[in-house]
């Protein structure tokens, strides 16, 4: 589970702002909403994020993606960009770093990760967890030293000869992170590789207005036997005469194009690239729904193909997959504009479902959907509620609600927040 994370000079994040998944004392809303840690540690399982367009919603969805993103990436060359974006609306902003910092428990366990990078190259690295103690122990650290990476393990906790930690940072580049040059390296690291396994197997991809999800949400269904009975759930309510769905895979030959990037991609190893030779077929997923209709003949089925279907329930058929996966497995899950295309009575429907749930798993939501706000106290926790602005000089600020005086005394929170009294609104000029 996620504590909190960090961001400065990152799109339009100048100065540093913290999401913070910590509850706090005061809230009514208990229940499977707050998860005690073995160290005290009390974490809410979603932050529902509000903001005018263009304030910075997305930017800090799209900042932990590309933490994900960067953790992983293997560079080709030392001339290959970051792909970090600093705040662009200023003299100095563009050559000074950008900085991420992710608080997270494996299990029960703390970790604190550090980076400061440029678009060139990673300036520092560095990964501590709390090992028995309040304050942290280090694990590792890298620093650019005179053009190249220079790394250290912290030999008390970790074990590290030093033929390992000469191969990790012989293929760590500059421009690379220490987890993707370590996969490079056939040891075990066993503290930090749990870290690493964390953040590629408990954490998910951004799903945004326009993501297609409908492969996805197929395989999955494919692979999980109660799925199925589960999303019906939901897209019934979207679309009432939809009574079942069918899947069904097929192979169809790969085309030209998708087997030149993939023999291309430095991430492939070699051994799948000769089998890409020979093996010129792909997997597909072909996802059908069942209309149930009733007219002067009685009930009738029809099959109609996704591509038939309304946005709504395709939208809905692949956030309930995922939400279905992150409470399963214990996984984090950002959300984009949870309202696009969706009913409202379906939006607290899901959050609703999701809130009640039990385990480990976190949302992060962004929304302009401000009835839910009187919910507040009822179904969300003040705690979860944050707002993003942006200011006159173009930086996004973030923002929680429980930062406010006197909310315990507010009687409706949509009304607030349509007034003006959490900012975080368009500005609008009549």
């Amino acid at each position: 589970m996620i504590q909190e994370f960090k961001i400065r000079n990152f799109r339009s994040f100048k100065d540093e702002v913290c999401l913070n998944f910590e509850a706090t004392k005061g809230s009514e809303v208990g229940g499977n909403q707050v998860v005690e840690m073995a160290d005290g540690m009390k974490l809410l399982r979603l932050a529902l994020v509000y903001g005018a367009n263009a304030s910075g919603k997305s930017n800090l969805l799209l900042a932990f993606d590309f933490l994900r993103y960067f953790w992983f990436k293997r560079k080709a060359s030392m001339d290959d960009a970051t792909k970090t974006i600093p705040f662009l609306l200023d003299a100095n902003t563009p050559s000074e770093p950008t900085e991420f910092s992710l608080k997270f428990y494996v299990d029960d366990v703390r970790y604190w990760y550090k980076v400061s990078l440029n678009r060139e190259y990673v300036i520092e690295e560095k990964l501590s967890f709390y090992n028995k103690s309040v304050q942290p122990t280090l694990l590792f650290c890298r620093n650019y030293v005179k053009g190249q990476s220079v790394l250290k393990f912290n030999q008390s906790v970790i074990k590290v000869d030093s033929i390992v930690t000469s191969e990790i940072t012989l293929k760590c580049l500059p421009n690379m992170s220490f987890f993707a040059a370590r996969n490079m390296v056939n040891c075990s690291l066993p503290e930090i590789d749990k870290a690493r396994d964390w953040m590629r197997k408990q954490t998910m991809p951004v799903i945004g207005p326009r993501t297609n999800m409908f492969g996805y949400a197929g395989s999955q269904m494919l692979k999980d036997s109660e799925l199925k009975e589960y999303i019906l759930d939901f897209v019934n309510r979207a679309d009432f005469n939809i009574t079942d769905v069918n899947v069904e895979q097929k192979s169809e030959p790969m085309p030209a194009n998708i087997r030149k990037e993939l023999l291309n991609d430095s991430d492939i190893p070699q051994e799948a690239k000769e089998d890409l030779k020979t093996n010129v077929t792909i997997n597909t997923i072909d996802t059908n729904f069942v209309h149930t209709v009733h007219n002067e003949r009685g009930a009738e089925k029809y099959t109609l193909p996704s591509t038939l279907q309304s946005e709504g329930t395709r939208r809905t058929f692949g956030i309930e997959t995922a939400i279905h996966e992150a409470v399963g497995v214990d996984k984090f899950l950002p959300i984009d504009e949870i309202e696009s295309s969706l009913h409202p009575s379906l939006i607290e429907f899901i959050l609703e479902r999701f809130l009640k749930s039990p385990g480990r798993s976190q949302l992060l939501v962004t929304t302009h959907y401000d009835p839910l706000l009187n919910t507040v106290n009822d179904l969300l926790r003040k705690d979860s509620i944050w707002f993003t602005e942006k200011g006159e000089d173009g930086h996004s600020d973030l923002y929680s609600l429980t930062d406010f005086k006197g909310i315990n005394k507010i009687r409706s929170f949509q009304k607030s927040y349509r007034n003006g009294v959490f900012g975080a609104l368009p500005n609008i000029q009549i």
